[in-house]
């Protein structure tokens, strides 16, 4: 949903929000709601940015333990299990 289109219009409505608030003067209480508003959506996109961040950090030792175990195996002379593994964890066999 971050990348979508929609969630750009609504940072972008919120940056205007800001602006408009401060450019009109508004109350303290209006200026403050915004910046918190703005505050939560960073929080928020940080946190998901740490959570890709993550998960592709994960996804990539499991590459390199599938692959160092089929290349052991390759070493042994033996291509069983661990090249099972290889092909599902590149993805040979999801060719479209």
């Amino acid at each position: 949903m971050a990348s979508s289109s929609a969630f750009f219009a609504f940072c972008l409505m919120l940056v205007a929000s800001f602006v408009a608030v401060m450019a009109i003067g508004l109350s303290l209480g209006w200026k403050l709601f915004v910046v918190d508003l703005m505050t939560v959506v960073s929080l928020l996109l940080l946190a998901l940015l740490k959570n890709s961040e993550r998960r592709a950090e994960r996804a990539i030792q499991l590459k390199l333990n599938v692959i160092a175990a089929a290349l052991l195996e390759q070493r042994e002379g033996k291509t069983h299990q661990a090249h099972d593994d290889l092909k599902r964890a590149i993805g040979i066999e999801e060719q479209v």
